[in-house]
C-alpha cells in the first residue's frame, strides 16, 4: 500500500467544497442581519462601544462595518466592498452590503444542489450589466444650463441622502448648506477644500456655514488678545518653523568655563529669534500662522506690531488656507518675495459656542468651504458630521454626472420586473440565476418597508402590481405605508450610485462564490525567550521574590 503523501505541516487546518461555501455563505449573512436594520429613512441606529468610554452611535454602513472587527475571512470580503462604496460616491454602502449578501442566499441552494459555483457567477455577471444597462437607460439627465434648477436638482440628492441619516429632521436647512459648499469648490471638486469643525452647545440649525476656512483658535500665550482680531485684504505668510525659546539644557550639552560664556549662547539665541521676526515684519505679512509653536516672546512681538500669529496650527487647516490664499509655506524665512505671502478679502476672529474661530473669507485663489456643526452631545455631533460627509459626495457626483434615478426602491423594482422578462428568453440554468438575481434586487425595497414597520409582502405585492402596469418610478412612501412615484416625491438618487452599487455586489458575491477552499496554517511555536512568568503575572512574580528574600 503506498505511504500517504504530506503536503503541510501538521496542525494545518483545511476545509473544502461545498460545505466550505455554505459556511462562507452563512458568516456573510450573519453580518446582513446585523446592518440590515439600518437601512432606510426609517432605519436604527447601531451602539456600538469599544472600551475606554469610547461609544459611536451611527446607521451608517461603513462605519458600522469598521468597527465591527470582523475577522471571519469571507466576511472581511463586505467590509472592503462598504469601504469602497464610501470612498467612490459616499453613500450606498449598506444597500451595497444587503444586495451582496442577498446573491449569496439566492445562490445557496442552487449551489447545495450541485450547479457549478462558475456557472452561477457567470450567470450573475451577465445579470448585472443587464441591470446596469437598464439603469442607464431609465436614468433621467438634468439640465445644467439653467442654474435654479442646477440647483434644485442638487439639493434633491442631497435630501435624500439625508433621509435615512440622524440629521433628517434638518434636511432641509442642511441641504443648502451641502450645496453651497459643493458649489462653491473649483471644476475639480476636491473634497478636502470642504472642512467640518465640531463645536458643542446650541441647537442642529445653529449651525454655520463659511465661504472661506475656518478653524478654531490655537493655543495662545501671553500678549495674544492686544493682537489685531480683524484685517481687510491682510497679507498673510505660513511657516512651518518653531518661534520660541527654549531651555538650552534641554536641547544640548555644553562645557563652559565660566558664566560669561553661557550669557553669550543666550544671547545669540535671543538674536537669532529677533532676526526671524524683523524679517516677517520686513516681509509685510499681517498674519503669520505655522504648524509649529509660536512662544510667548513672538507672541508678545508680534502684538506690538500690530501683527495676528497663530502657532500649532493644524496641518489640514494650514493646508486648507495656502490653497484658498495662495501662500506658499516656508521652511525659512530668508527671502520672503511677495509671491509667497497669501491674500484674501477678509479676516476676524469670531466667538462660536465657548469657542473663538479664525476666519478667512473671500478667498479667490481656489474656492473653500467650512461648515461649523453645532449640536447637543458628541456623538450626535459626530454622526451628523459623517452625515454631511455622505450627502457632500453624494452632491459631489451629482454635479459631475447630471443623471439620476428614484430612490425608495423604485430602481430596484423596475430592474428586477425587466429581469424576470428577460430571463424567460434564455435557456437553461441560466435562466433560474437571472430570475434568482432579479429576486435579491427586491430585498432593498423589503427592508425599507420592514425597517418602517410596514407589512413588506403587501407592499412588495402594490409595487410588483404598479410595475407591471407600467409605473417604472413606484417605491416604498415611508410616510404614508404605501406606494407612490418617488420621483414626482423628489426622491433623487444619482445614478453612479446604483450602478457603483450593483457591480461592487455582484463582485463581493462572486469573489466569495469562487472560494471553495480555506487553509488555516498552523500557528508557529515562538522559542521562549526566558524563564515562563509566574503564575499570577507581575503579581505572581512579585511575591515570589518577597518569598526568596524571606528565605534569606
Amino acid at each position: 500500500m503506498q505511504a500517504p503523501i504530506i503536503l503541510l505541516k501538521e496542525g494545518t487546518d483545511q476545509s473544502q467544497g461545498i460545505g466550505q461555501l455554505v459556511s462562507n455563505i452563512n458568516a456573510c449573512t450573519a453580518i446582513q442581519d446585523t446592518i440590515k436594520t439600518t437601512l432606510g429613512p426609517r432605519g436604527m441606529d447601531k451602539l456600538v462601544y469599544e472600551g475606554e468610554n469610547k461609544v459611536t452611535i451611527s446607521n451608517d454602513g461603513a462605519t458600522i462595518m469598521k468597527l465591527l472587527d470582523v475577522i471571519h475571512p469571507a466576511a472581511k470580503t463586505l467590509v472592503d466592498i462598504a469601504k469602497s462604496q464610501d470612498s467612490e460616491v459616499g453613500d450606498g454602502t449598506t444597500s451595497v452590503v444587503l444586495l451582496a449578501v442577498e446573491l449569496l442566499k439566492e445562490a445557496k441552494p442552487y449551489a447545495e444542489e450541485g450547479v457549478h459555483p462558475q456557472v452561477i457567477i457567470r450567470a450573475f455577471r451577465n445579470a448585472c450589466e443587464l441591470a446596469k444597462n437598464k439603469i442607464k437607460e431609465l436614468s433621467v439627465n438634468i439640465e445644467v444650463e439653467d442654474k435654479a434648477k442646477m440647483r434644485e436638482y442638487l439639493i434633491r440628492c442631497a435630501g435624500t441622502a439625508m433621509n435615512s441619516k440622524l440629521i433628517a429632521s434638518h434636511k432641509e436647512f442642511f441641504s443648502k448648506i451641502v450645496v453651497d459648499a459643493v458649489q462653491l469648490l473649483d471644476d475639480d471638486l476636491d473634497i478636502n477644500m470642504i472642512g467640518i469643525k465640531k463645536e458643542s452647545g446650541g441647537g442642529m440649525e445653529d449651525s454655520i456655514f463659511v465661504e472661506g476656512v475656518a478653524f478654531k483658535k490655537t493655543f495662545s500665550y501671553a500678549g495674544f488678545e492686544q493682537q489685531p482680531k480683524s484685517f481687510a485684504n491682510p497679507k498673510i505668510l505660513c511657516l512651518t518653523i518653531e518661534l520660541e525659546l527654549k531651555a538650552e539644557e534641554d536641547n544640548a550639552e555644553i562645557k563652559i568655563d565660566n558664566p560669561e560664556q553661557f550669557q553669550i549662547i543666550v544671547d545669540a539665541e535671543w538674536r537669532i529669534l529677533y532676526e526671524k521676526m524683523e524679517k516677517m515684519i520686513a516681509s509685510g505679512a499681517n498674519i503669520i500662522l505655522s504648524k509649529l509653536p509660536i512662544g510667548d516672546v513672538a507672541t508678545q512681538y508680534f502684538a506690538d506690531r500690530d501683527l495676528f500669529c497663530a502657532g500649532r496650527v493644524a496641518e489640514e487647516d494650514l493646508r486648507r488656507v495656502c490653497r484658498a490664499t495662495g501662500a506658499a509655506t516656508q521652511t525659512t524665512v530668508n527671502n520672503l518675495i511677495p509671491s509667497v505671502l497669501g491674500t484674501c478679502a477678509k479676516f476676524e476672529e469670531k466667538q462660536v459656542g465657548a469657542n473663538r474661530y479664525n476666519l478667512f473669507t473671500g478667498c479667490t485663489e481656489a474656492h473653500s468651504a467650512t461648515i461649523i456643526l453645532r449640536g447637543g452631545g458628541e456623538q450626535f455631533i459626530e454622526e451628523a458630521e459623517r452625515s454631511l460627509h455622505d450627502a457632500i459626495m453624494i452632491v459631489r457626483r451629482a454635479r459631475k454626472t447630471h443623471s439620476v434615478v428614484a430612490g425608495g426602491g423604485a430602481i430596484e423594482m423596475e430592474v428586477s420586473k425587466y429581469l424576470r422578462e428577460h430571463a424567460l428568453t434564455i435557456a437553461g440554468k441560466q435562466q433560474y440565476l437571472t430570475r434568482a438575481f432579479a429576486k435579491a434586487l427586491e430585498i432593498i425595497p423589503r427592508q425599507i418597508a420592514d425597517n418602517a414597520g410596514f407589512d413588506s409582502i403587501d407592499l412588495l405585492t402594490q409595487l410588483r402590481q404598479k410595475h407591471d402596469q407600467g409605473h417604472k418610478w413606484y417605491g416604498v412612501d415611508v410616510t404614508n405605508e404605501t406606494a407612490c412615484d418617488t420621483f414626482a416625491n423628489f426622491v433623487w438618487e444619482p445614478t453612479l450610485i446604483k450602478t457603483n452599487s450593483f457591480t461592487a455586489a455582484t463582485e463581493a458575491a462572486c469573489l466569495i462564490l469562487s472560494v471553495d477552499e480555506t487553509v488555516r496554517n498552523a500557528a508557529s511555536e515562538k522559542p521562549q525567550a526566558g524563564p515562563a512568568m509566574p503564575r499570577g503575572g507581575m503579581r505572581g512574580m512579585g511575591r515570589g521574590v518577597r518569598a526568596m528574600r524571606g528565605r534569606r
